[in-house]
């Protein structure tokens, strides 16, 4: 498979808007908690989350323009305009732009706005501004329409598995040149009831911040849109290449990868999942973790994408304040290797691995 280049890198969350955000969020090595208050049978609750901003969305499109636009397809639109802007395509000959948007969990504040709708007003008159918003392709649809651009567009829901998959059709469009770009990105919201099912899953007492490794019940809520501009590979100037994307079942233990990457682990504070990132990479690896900077969702993956990037760009890697189990600790060090692996799990011994360089061809 051809290799790919990431011209545009477009980032919203707790950490802040842009690129820039992310790269000094990393630097720090922490992001911004703040809260999410749930409707439980025991009354409000107020829950740890990342929680993004959206109003810098009005530099690009006018605010009238956005009244009927949910947060969900904010958080995207602001992320696919910001790429636009880092990568110099804002503003130019949009027509061979494709579109691929993945989600884990979809605008599910508007979808269950929509069905409560309809219990309490009848099919007749349930809301017609939720049900358009409602649907998961209405992130990559208010993006096509918004940014005139005519290329094919696809949004991919796959839970934990979705940015990789997305980022396969993306690399597919790329190389049967049936697109000159792809607007690549994922997008994934605090809703109540995705606030709601944490405090199920984690009862009544939450970790405040995330440790990756450290082996307990740690997550915290994350929600953002993180979007990458990909070209095929040429020799302007970019952050780095995308070599290859994996994905598979890990039954013989550890996974390998080419030369000796520094790994990037989507470790996000999941118990369930924490033996399993420590068994899948090799022994002695460098690894690194940035779930504490933009939270727990699926679409981590992407703005786990978004770091190696920058992190090849500069070629310094980050450390994460408090990320027990990881061997970085102080400040940015040398990346002293050409690759980093992205490496995430999911379900019953799933992976998928990306592989980015900065090597020039």
């Amino acid at each position: 498979m051809m290799r790919i280049a990431i011209k545009g890198i477009g980032a919203v969350g707790g950490f802040g808007c842009g690129a820039a955000d992310l790269a000094a969020a990393l630097a720090r090595g922490v992001g911004r908690v703040t809260g999410l208050v749930v409707p439980t049978a025991q009354g409000e609750l107020q829950l740890p989350a990342y929680r993004a901003e959206t109003e810098r969305l009005e530099q690009f499109v006018p605010k009238r323009a956005l009244r009927r636009i949910d947060h969900y397809s904010k958080m995207a639109l602001l992320g696919a305009y910001l790429a636009l802007e880092d990568g110099g395509l804002l503003g130019s000959d949009l027509s061979r732009l494709g579109v691929v948007v993945a989600s884990g969990y979809g605008a599910t504040s508007t979808t269950f706005a929509f069905l409560d709708s309809i219990i309490g007003d009848g099919d007749i008159c349930a809301s017609p501004t939720h049900f358009a918003n409602s649907v998961h392709n209405a992130a990559a649809a208010n993006i096509s329409i918004m940014l005139g651009a005519k290329g094919p567009s696809l949004t991919v829901s796959q839970f934990d598995m979705s940015v990789p998959s997305a980022l396969v059709t993306a690399r597919l469009w790329l190389a049967e040149a049936r697109v000159d770009a792809v607007l690549f990105g994922a997008v994934d919201e605090a809703s109540d009831l995705i606030g709601y099912l944490q405090h199920r899953r984690c009862g009544p007492r939450h970790a405040g911040a995330i440790a990756p490794l450290a082996g307990g019940e740690s997550s915290v809520i994350g929600e953002g849109s993180a979007f990458l501009l990909l070209t095929r590979k040429d020799d302007t100037p970019s952050y780095c290449s995308i070599d290859a994307v994996e994905t598979g079942s890990l039954y013989h233990g550890e996974y390998s990868a080419p030369g000796d990457p520094l790994w990037l682990l989507g470790a996000d504070g999941r118990r369930e999942l924490c033996a399993r990132y420590r068994a899948a990479v090799p022994a002695q690896s460098r690894v690194a973790c940035y779930a504490p900077i933009y939270g727990s969702m699926p679409a981590a993956g992407a703005f786990d994408l978004a770091a190696a990037a920058l992190i090849l760009r500069s070629g310094r890697a980050y450390p994460i304040a408090g990320a027990a189990g990881c061997d970085m600790h102080g400040n940015a060090v040398p990346l002293e290797t050409e690759s980093i692996c992205s490496l995430r799990l999911a379900g019953d011994n799933e992976y998928a691995a990306v592989t980015l360089s900065r090597r020039g061809e």
